[in-house]
């Protein structure tokens, strides 16, 4: 498949995303509020579970972050394949 690369760089581009997939990166699967608590607590970052949605938003436009439903809850899985395969189209050329 053939992620928008600019997409990538721009949700990669932003510290707080960054910090979002590291700790998806960390852990297989977090809720948002498990995220959100990690964000606040670990990182010290002042900031709601709205402009995590918003920061989501964008990662998932760019194909790195991908959620389901698990009951009432929203489940947050990293998807490194964006990376991988733009990594890889440098590395084969």
């Amino acid at each position: 498949m053939n992620w928008d690369k600019d997409a990538i760089f721009k949700s990669l581009s932003d510290s707080t995303r960054r910090l979002i997939l590291d700790e998806l990166s960390e852990r297989n699967e977090l809720t948002l509020y498990e995220l959100t608590a990690r964000l606040i607590m670990k990182h010290k970052l002042s900031i709601s579970r709205q402009a995590i949605a918003k920061h989501l938003s964008a990662l998932e436009d760019a194909g790195l972050v991908k959620s389901k439903r698990r009951g009432k809850y929203r489940v947050l899985i990293f998807n490194n394949e964006p990376l991988k395969n733009l990594l890889q189209q440098w590395i084969d050329e």
